[in-house]
């Protein structure tokens, strides 16, 4: 049930990010040709044999804009080493350019260490625009707490299947 929730509110937050960047885009867009970039940081957790999690994390970089974003850098460095082993992946990538309407994605695996809340911060992401000399910055959406080796009751896959059974059939 809680994974159901965390699921539907990172999908309104998600919804809500689209919605904007598009009204931002079509604000942009009538006066300046330039990239729009959205990101969306998705995590799972899954409880291994060993008694640690496994925690996987995939970014989702849009360019909404009307125009390319060069030299583009994703950076989620919010995985400390003190609570995270890196089991595949990187937690950084880099991509040579991400054309207007385009999505590039990036995913990494990573070990819990520690038990206890993990509050991650939003990747970083950094590209340049040709028309400007600076480097332009946005961010991911951010994820919920992450409860890491929480207790958790065991699932009670049968009831539900035993209480279909047990419950009596009235035809009319």
């Amino acid at each position: 049930m809680k994974m159901k929730m965390t699921s539907v509110l990172v999908m309104l937050m998600l919804m809500l990010v689209v919605l904007c960047s598009s009204t931002m885009t079509s604000m942009a867009s009538s006066s300046v040709d330039s990239p729009f970039i959205i990101a969306h940081k998705k995590v799972s957790i899954t409880r291994l044999k060993s008694g640690s999690d496994k925690i996987s994390v995939s970014i989702d970089i849009y360019n909404q804009g009307s125009a390319t974003a060069y030299d583009v850098t994703l950076t989620d460095d919010s995985w400390s080493s003190d609570v995270f082993d890196l089991v595949s992946g990187k937690t950084s990538t880099s991509f040579e350019r991400l054309d207007a309407g385009s999505l590039v994605s990036h995913s990494f695996v990573l070990e819990s260490k520690v038990k206890g809340m993990f509050y991650g911060a939003p990747a970083v992401i950094k590209f340049r625009v040709p028309t400007k000399a600076a480097l332009q910055e946005a961010y991911s959406t951010p994820i919920l707490p992450l409860d890491i080796l929480a207790d958790r009751a065991p699932e009670k896959k049968f009831e539900w299947v035993r209480s279909i059974h047990e419950t009596p059939l009235y035809l009319p």
